[in-house]
């Protein structure tokens, strides 16, 4: 018998959202351009309200994208990693 040194950490986790961890993230486009994802946010919020209040108060476009592997994600135009981070923290 091998020994498995992830059967502890698979046994423990479900998937994606279940160590409660929030990723802000920021992806490089074409020249000056950018998106910023949020990924990880509790499946009983309301993705699009939350959206709604970031496009709000960053005065920028955004969409939620459905991913096969992360679920619901957040996407933003420009780098708004720290707006959104001190949102969050504040919501």
């Amino acid at each position: 018998s091998a020994f498995d040194p992830f059967a502890d950490a698979n046994a423990e986790d479900s998937g994606a959202g279940s160590k409660e961890y929030v990723h802000v993230r920021v992806q490089q486009r074409n020249g000056r351009k950018s998106l910023t994802t949020v990924q990880g946010l509790k499946k009983e919020f309301s993705y699009n309200k939350i959206l709604k209040d970031l496009k709000k108060e960053f005065c920028c476009n955004g969409t939620v994208v459905q991913d096969p592997e992360l679920g619901q994600v957040i996407q933003l135009q420009g780098d708004q990693r720290k707006n959104v981070s001190t949102f969050l923290v504040q919501a």
